[in-house]
C-alpha cells in the first residue's frame, strides 16, 4: 500500500475521477489478502520473486505508453539515484515479504495493525528526521499508538514485530522514495529494475536447480496465481499513482485507512483469527490515534 506522492499535485482540489482511481487502488490492496492465502503453501521469497518479475513487463508497458522510457535512461546513468532506488527496492522487499508470510502464517490482524500504526510511525519519522513541528494531537496520537505497542508487547511477552516491521519498512520507503527525483510509475519500475535479476536467477534456480519451484510443477492453478502476482503488484500502484495527483493530501490520508481496515475484517471474519483481549485494546487505542491524526490533518488543511 503507498500513499507516496513523489509529482507535486497540480491542484490542491479533489475530482471525482481522483478519487475513483484512489478508491479502486484502496480496494484492491484490501482484497489483496484473499489472493495471498491463496498462497500460502508457497514460500514467502518465491512470491516476492514472482511479484517483482512479472510486474516489470507491466510497469515497463506503462512507461512507453506514457512516454517516460527517457526518466529511466537517465537514472541508470545516476550512481546517486541507482543507490537510492537500491534502497528504496530493498525495503519494499522487506515490506513485501513480511506482509506475504504474515498472511500466509495467519497473522493477517498483526499485518493490518501495522498499516493502521503507519502513518503515525511516519509523522514521527518527520519530526525526528526532519524536525518537523508536531501538533499537540499528533503527539497525542503517537503516544496512543505507542501504548497499543506495549499491550501487545506485554501481552505476548516480545514486541509485535510483525506490525513494527511493516510500520516501519513503509514508513522509510516513503520517507527515502520522497528523495528519489522520480514519478511514482518511474520509479516503481526502477525498483523492480533492479529486483528482478536477482528475481530472475532465484526462480530459474527453484525451476530447474532445486526442483521445489511452483510455476509449472504443481498445476495450474499456482501457475496462474504467480503469472498473476504481477497484475495484483503493478496494476493497484500505478491506479493509485495517477489518483493521487488529482486528490488532495489530506483527502488520501483519510482514505489510506480503508486497505487496513478492509484486511482487519477479512482476518476477522473469512480467516477467523482470534482478537483477544489486548488486541481489543490495542486496535481501539491505534484507532482513537488515528482519529486524532486525521482531525488534526484536517484542521491544518481547513487552515491552509
Amino acid at each position: 500500500m503507498s500513499t507516496d506522492v513523489s509529482a507535486p499535485l497540480a491542484k490542491n482540489e479533489d475530482s471525482p475521477r481522483g478519487f475513483a482511481f484512489a478508491l479502486t487502488a484502496y480496494l484492491l490492496w484490501g482484497f489483496l489478502p484473499i489472493y495471498m492465502k491463496a498462497l500460502a503453501h508457497i514460500s514467502p521469497a518465491e512470491v516476492i520473486a514472482h511479484r517483482i518479475v512479472w510486474s516489470l513487463p507491466l510497469a515497463g508497458i506503462v512507461l512507453i505508453v506514457l512516454g517516460r522510457t527517457g526518466d529511466i535512461r537517465a537514472a541508470l546513468r545516476s550512481p546517486r539515484m541507482l543507490a537510492m532506488a537500491a534502497l528504496t527496492a530493498a525495503l519494499i522487499t522487506v515490506n513485501w515479504g513480511t506482509y506475504v508470510w504474515a498472511i500466509g502464517a495467519g497473522h493477517s490482524l498483526d499485518a493490518a495493525l501495522g498499516y493502521f500504526i503507519n502513518p503515525l510511525f511516519s509523522i514521527f519519522l518527520g519530526s525526528v528526521l526532519l524536525k518537523e513541528k508536531l501538533q499537540p494531537l499528533q503527539i497525542a496520537a503517537i503516544a496512543l499508538a505507542g501504548l497499543a505497542v506495549v499491550v501487545l508487547a506485554f501481552d505476548s511477552g516480545g514486541i509485535p514485530w510483525v506490525a513494527l516491521t511493516l510500520a516501519i519498512s513503509w514508513g522509510f520507503y516513503a520517507l527515502f522514495r520522497k528523495t528519489l527525483p522520480l514519478g511514482p510509475n518511474q520509479g516503481f519500475f526502477l525498483e523492480v529494475l533492479l529486483l528482478s535479476g536477482p528475481a530472475l536467477l532465484y526462480i530459474l534456480y527453484l525451476e530447474f536447480g532445486s526442483g521445489q519451484g511452483h510455476l509449472y510443477r504443481t498445476g495450474l492453478a499456482d501457475t496462474a496465481l504467480l503469472l498473476g502476482c504481477g497484475l495484483i503488484t503493478a496494476v493497484p500502484l500505478m491506479i493509485y499513482a495517477n489518483g493521487a495527483k488529482l486528490l488532495k493530501l489530506s483527502t488520501i490520508g483519510i482514505m489510506q485507512y480503508i486497505a487496513p481496515t478492509m484486511i482487519f475484517l477479512i482476518a476477522v471474519f473469512a480467516f477467523h483469527e482470534p482478537l483477544g483481549t489486548a488486541r481489543m485494546i490495542a486496535f481501539p487505542l491505534i484507532w482513537a490515534g488515528l482519529f486524532l491524526y486525521s482531525w488534526s490533518m484536517l484542521k491544518g488543511s481547513r487552515g491552509r
